[in-house]
């Protein structure tokens, strides 16, 4: 008997009403705002209504650099928090929203998989409670008025040759990357080049992921840098006056969802900042309530340890204020194999033969990739527990082979099963993580506030990431100059580069040495809150493949979704 598909799955899961999921959380049913049956918005008064509850252990899950393998980050995430049941421990698990774009495109939705999902799985991965195209409109309404402005008289000498400030549109469109603008006649606007980004990559997006409260959004928006006059003075979401009007837009969206596990258990499901060149986490106010709500409160970092994670410490934690008690690694034969370096894995086609083959000294070579994520954790200070997601036909001695690698570095480690057996195959992690939060917490940042931009740089870049040192462009470093001068050296920095390697040429695999980080260009996200170097070529706007998911999304004769992954 073949094994049911995630759709499947998930609509054969028998649904808590979400006022039950509340109360046993202890958020008080009143601060609900239902989306229909599957999901409703939590009022940010909950914040304080929970304050004097007990604070949650803090459980980040993160990963080996990723591969096209996929090694099932948001499964682990979700499985966890089940697996937190079966102990008799309670866990709530926070993650990011999907964006339609990856939907419809080649990676699918973003809800878990098998018997480890958010449900219900449609709802999760299709709109939602519409925060995404809120998003969209309150990136948009800004772009609108800053033409608008232009075509006015350009009170504020905006330099059209340096405007950053594009638009934004949820679906993956590689047409629209670079366009112009303003074309037609006089009364169509002032002609100029713009483009358009995915709104995962929307500082507005990270902005909502990254405010504390209401007041906190409203102040980001303002501060968001459109462009530069020709003094190179920044000119602002708020100098544009358009900072108001997104504002009352994003109102309700930067209230978290709650929805729930298939094991009926709490989740929150809030904001999608693009994991390249923002930080790939969910937001602060679903963690300050979902930290109050059980024994634990599980998160994810997007992609590997080197980006989501090192971005959750230095970015996200920095700003919430709340320090992590543990972090999984999520680590797979398939995965450590690949970063061997011995194969060709291309996404769609079929694995080769030797990849399955036990081999444990092939594990151990790639092993590097695994040794240098644990060496990133404890240099934050966290302590890490290694998650085995397990696959059917995996070896024994190359699972040893994983574990082995994790005793090395004295990390817990547990293999799991959660994929096809829910939160009984994670019930052991479950075990170690809760373990491993009672050791005392050492959590620093991993440099401070008022270091200069290029010091933070060179910090992540040589510990997180092994780098020698770090080359910057001749635009890089009048960049940095111009950001130093305008007062934002005091942000933290968020390095957009490859995830497929922890270094910048995704052709790297394991643990690189002898390398020099490129900068080639470096923005600011002022809003959001940080700087964001450029090493290589970052696509904002991902483009469809010739069979995207799309192809194979319809509807039945009864009107039920197919195809959905």
């Amino acid at each position: 008997m073949s094994f049911p598909s995630d759709l499947e799955i998930a609509r054969g899961a028998n649904l808590r009403p979400l006022t039950e999921i509340a109360q046993d959380a202890g958020i008080p049913t009143e601060m609900l705002e239902p989306y229909g049956a599957g999901a409703a918005k939590i009022s940010l008064d909950a914040i304080e209504a929970l304050a004097d509850r007990p604070r949650a252990r803090y459980v980040v899950v993160t990963a080996i650099t990723p591969t096209p393998l996929g090694e099932g980050k948001t499964t682990t995430t979700v499985g966890l928090g089940q697996g937190f049941g079966h102990i008799n421990k309670r866990a709530t698990i926070a993650i990011r929203q999907p964006s339609l774009g990856p939907t419809f495109g080649i990676k699918g939705g973003a809800a878990g998989g098998g018997y480890s999902q958010v449900v219900p799985m449609e709802l999760f991965n299709l709109h939602l409670t519409g925060d995404m195209h809120a998003v969209t409109a309150a990136h948009n309404m800004c772009s609108a008025m800053l033409d608008a402005h232009l075509f006015h008289g350009n009170e504020l000498e905006l330099d059209l040759h340096n405007i950053t400030w594009r638009r934004v549109v949820d679906i993956n469109d590689r047409a629209l990357r670079n366009i112009v603008v303003g074309l037609g006649g006089r009364l169509d606007g002032i002609p100029r080049e713009s483009g358009f980004d995915i709104t995962a990559a929307s500082e507005v997006m990270a902005t909502l992921a990254l405010a504390t409260s209401l007041s906190d959004l409203r102040a980001r928006l303002g501060r968001i840098v459109v462009g530069y006059t020709k003094a190179g003075t920044p000119v602002t979401a708020e100098d544009l006056k358009a900072a108001g009007a997104m504002a009352v837009l994003l109102k309700d969206a930067l209230k978290p969802n709650l929805m729930q596990t298939l094991e009926g258990g709490p989740a929150l499901v809030h904001t999608g900042p693009f994991g390249n060149i923002a930080t790939g986490n969910s937001s602060i106010v679903a963690d300050r309530i979902a930290i109050r709500t059980g024994d634990f409160l599980v998160t994810e970092a997007g992609f590997g340890a080197d980006m989501g994670a090192e971005r959750f410490f230095n970015i996200k934690c920095r700003y919430s204020g709340i320090d992590p008690d543990a972090a999984v690694m999520v680590a797979t034969v398939r995965g450590l194999k690949a970063h061997s370096g011995n194969h060709r894995i291309v996404a769609g086609r079929p694995l080769p033969e030797a990849l399955l083959a036990e081999n444990p000294d092939e594990v151990h070579a790639g092993g590097d990739n695994l040794r240098k994520q644990l060496s990133n954790m404890k240099a934050h200070g966290v302590t890490p527990v290694v998650a085995i997601n397990a696959f059917p036909g995996d070896h024994d001695a190359d699972l040893a082979a994983i574990a082995e690698i994790a005793d090395e570095y004295g990390a817990r480690c547990a293999v799991t099963t959660h994929f096809s057996d829910g939160g009984a195959g994670a019930a052991t992690l479950a075990e170690a993580v809760a373990e491993a939060c009672e050791e005392p917490s050492s959590f620093k940042v991993l440099y401070e506030d008022d270091l200069s931009l290029k010091d933070k740089i060179a910090a992540v870049a040589t510990t997180v990431y092994g780098a020698d040192g770090v080359e910057y462009s001749a635009a890089a470093n009048r960049q940095l100059d111009t950001y130093e001068a305008a007062g934002f050296s005091h942000l933290p920095v968020c390095i957009a580069k490859t995830h497929l390697s922890i270094s910048s040429d995704p052709s790297l695999k394991g643990a690189p040495t002898g390398w020099t980080l490129p900068v080639r260009e470096v923005r600011a996200s002022v809003g959001a809150g940080f700087v964001y170097p450029i090493c290589g070529d970052m696509r904002t706007m991902p483009g469809l493949g010739r069979q995207p998911a799309a192809m194979g999304i319809d509807l039945d004769e009864s009107g039920e979704i197919v195809g959905l992954s």
